[in-house]
């Protein structure tokens, strides 16, 4: 009997899937039906900073509105800094006493002060565990990386000493090195790594002549560089690796596993082929561990890692060098 249950950053999973943060996952309604459908744990839709901060602004707008409407009536509502998104919290609240999988809330902020206290007031809701997304959009030509990586430094160790929680970060993969930017995190006590973030991307509408917000999905091929990253980070951190982007199929699960992934996020494969996807995906896994004898999890995971690897250019410039300078072609053309 295969045992496909794995731990990311302390908790128990029943199997390696998680559905990853959507609007599949912003409902009670949507993440019974993935439960039931097998994942093993759901990441709530974000909170977005934007949201705490529109309806701060909107709770403003409330509390001024009769300000100036007699000279006596200077305020009649006490001063109130923002109450936040207080939907959204009570909607984590629900979630969690509805399902039995653990529940994992994501946030996602740009100030230092509003991620210290965002996390804390997820916590509060109790949820199993929060992950961060951490990135930086460059506007700035000036901007020099060393200080945008260093406050996102500084905000991990602030929110590490308020929450007892895991915490897991979500990566992009637009860092100079993501391999530095990974360790340091993790000489913090990060629990789990995500990689990587699919940020937006905009298009421009040629006939418009204006830029359009196209729906962008992964694509198996989009696997790859998370499978690189997992590979060369495996066992040189402490945390978990959650590998994500393109995942597919439970072939493209099992090789995150092989790669040295204790789980992977999925989201794309849901929206292209349905929640019943993640049953399949389990099965294929379960064939494939029972046609090569591996009993679990734990069997497979990391055995393709570069620790493990017998050639120790595999992940180096050398392979680079040796499709370029080989005389066979890359791609063989068809027979006419």
């Amino acid at each position: 009997m295969v045992n496909l249950k794995t731990t990311y950053m302390e908790l128990k999973l029943k199997n390696p899937i998680i559905a990853g943060a959507s609007n599949l996952t912003r409902s009670v309604e949507s993440i019974k039906r993935l439960e039931n459908a097998g994942v093993a744990a759901v990441v709530y839709k974000s909170l977005f900073e934007e949201q705490i901060q529109l309806e701060s602004l909107q709770l403003k707008e409330i509390s001024e509105e009769y300000d100036d409407r007699h000279a006596e009536m200077t305020d009649i509502f006490p001063t109130m800094q923002h109450s936040g998104p207080k939907e959204h919290l009570l909607a984590l609240q629900k979630a969690k006493k509805a399902i039995k999988i653990p529940l994992i809330a994501s946030l996602n902020a740009v100030n230092k002060n509003t991620w210290i206290e965002y996390a804390k007031k997820i916590e509060d809701t109790g949820v199993d565990a929060v992950e961060l997304n951490m990135y930086y959009s460059p506007k700035e030509i000036e901007m020099e990386p060393s200080i945008i990586e260093n406050e996102q430094i500084e905000i991990l160790k602030e929110i590490k000493k308020v929450l007892s929680i895991p915490v897991s970060v979500k990566l992009s993969y637009f860092y100079t090195n993501p391999l530095s930017i990974i360790y340091k995190m993790d000489k913090i006590g990060v629990n789990g790594f995500v990689l990587f973030n699919r940020l937006f991307e905009p298009d421009i509408d040629t006939l418009q002549e204006d830029y359009i917000n196209p729906f962008n999905l992964s694509n198996r091929e989009d696997s790859r560089l998370p499978l690189r990253f997992t590979a060369i980070t495996y066992d040189n951190i402490k945390a978990d690796i959650c590998a994500s982007t393109g995942i597919y199929t439970g072939e493209d699960v099992i090789k995150m596993l092989l790669a040295g992934a204790s789980c992977i996020q999925c989201v794309g494969t849901l929206y292209k082929n349905g929640i019943e996807q993640i049953g399949k995906m389990l099965e294929q896994i379960e064939k494939w561990m029972s046609s090569k004898g591996y009993g679990s999890i734990e069997n497979i995971r990391g055995r393709l890692s570069k620790k493990f690897l017998k050639d120790p250019f595999a992940f180096s410039r050398n392979q680079y060098v040796d499709i370029l300078l080989n005389k066979e072609p890359i791609i063989k053309e068809r027979e006419m």
